[in-house]
């Protein structure tokens, strides 16, 4: 019975933490706005580990050209994308998003029993129902409770609040995985989307902390934009032979992905400014409190403007967006995994991160990176 009144508390507690109110009980403002918005200040977590991983499979712009019309200069000159990891036939997005979670649960020097939260924002999962209890059971997280949310490139980020209200009531170790295969889903004859996106996982370790290192957030949507990207459901029809004329119901699979290139570009460097804005003002921090700048890694023209328009110079902007091309819910941490691996972001650096994409859904995290300096 005490297991009860606990478990029901703490879930009216995490959704009273994303439920506007006029106090700051759960770190959550009211905010006037004509789009969908959730907006609050700091919370007691930190992250401690992240890690990545991709598939071995790389192909290079110079091997798109045998594939359609198009050139290395023209795709770097428009996207910044050199190349990208794929998936092969026999491999599984599952695994890659496993390989990711335990190297960032290496990393955080917590035991699997440890975790209490598993949460993978996947778009395009090994399994429909989902894969976060696969990824879960794959490193032996006993004790934690998994499951899927899907936000498509703003997923990571999401998930990284969600799994923040959790802990910041009462819970205490989380791992958020944000993975993708979007080559499944792409027209690989359609010359302006084939060359964009790549397949990979990266995953983020968050404990309950005494001092707050998720600093603010804010997070939108836009359902009314929801057709400029997209990968619709498309079935073909299947007679099943019931009393009567039968019944004629849908044999499932999905169209390609399409994107209307020009709308997704002016959406992501008119709303990502304002929403880093956003979250920067309820961490009552500046854009000159910003160590590093980590956009969701769709295209370098989207961030060189994105940064302009914050005063940011592009040395403050973290990317590797030319060797993994897009890989939705997974560039932000595998971009952060890197950065940290490689010493270019350092124990108590605040980092502003900006997930973008389909939905429309768009949304900004400040947080303060508390991983040991050993890596």
């Amino acid at each position: 019975m005490k297991f009860a009144i606990a478990s029901v508390a703490l879930l009216v507690g995490a959704v009273n933490a994303f439920t506007p109110s006029s106090n700051k009980m759960f770190g959550v403002r009211t905010k006037s706005s004509s789009l969908d918005m959730a907006s609050g200040g700091s919370l007691n977590v930190k992250p401690i580990g992240v890690g990545s991983a991709a598939p071995k499979t790389v192909v290079t712009n110079v091997d798109l050209e045998n594939v359609v019309e198009t050139s290395d200069e023209w795709i770097q000159t428009r996207t910044g994308i050199a190349e990208r990891h794929l998936l092969v036939d026999d491999e599984k997005i599952v695994d890659v998003s496993t390989e990711a979670a335990k190297n960032a649960l290496d990393m955080s020097g917590l035991d699997p029993m440890d975790i209490d939260i598993v949460i993978c924002a996947c778009s395009s999962p090994e399994d429909l129902f989902g894969d976060a209890t696969t990824i879960a059971a794959n490193l032996g997280c006993k004790n934690a409770v998994a499951f899927d949310l899907v936000a498509a490139c703003s997923g990571f980020l999401f998930g990284s609040v969600t799994a923040a209200q959790f802990l910041n009531n009462g819970q205490k170790n989380a791992i958020v995985i944000g993975s993708d295969a979007l080559s499944r889903w792409t027209d690989w004859d359609d010359r302006n989307s084939c060359i964009l996106f790549g397949d990979g996982a990266g995953a983020m370790v968050y404990t309950k902390s005494e001092e707050p290192a998720l600093l603010g957030y804010s997070m939108h949507s836009k359902g009314e934009s929801h057709g400029e990207l997209m990968c619709m459901y498309s079935g073909t029809p299947r007679s099943i032979d019931t009393p009567g004329d039968g019944t004629v119901l849908s044999s499932g699979s999905y169209s390609k992905t399409t994107m209307n290139g020009k709308e997704v570009y002016k959406f992501a460097t008119r709303e990502v400014p304002r929403v880093v804005k956003e979250a920067l003002v309820e961490a009552d921090l500046t854009v000159d409190d910003v160590d590093w700048l980590l956009l969701h890694q769709a295209n370098i023209r989207i961030m060189e403007t994105v940064a302009s328009r914050l005063k940011m110079p592009m040395d403050k902007v973290i990317t590797n967006l030319s060797k993994y091309g897009n890989t939705s819910a997974a560039s932000i941490p595998l971009a952060f995994d890197e950065a940290v691996r490689s010493g270019q972001v350092k124990k108590g650096d605040i980092i502003a991160c900006s997930g973008f994409g389909a939905g429309l859904s768009w949304g900004s995290v400040i947080m303060r990176w508390e991983g040991e300096e050993k890596y």
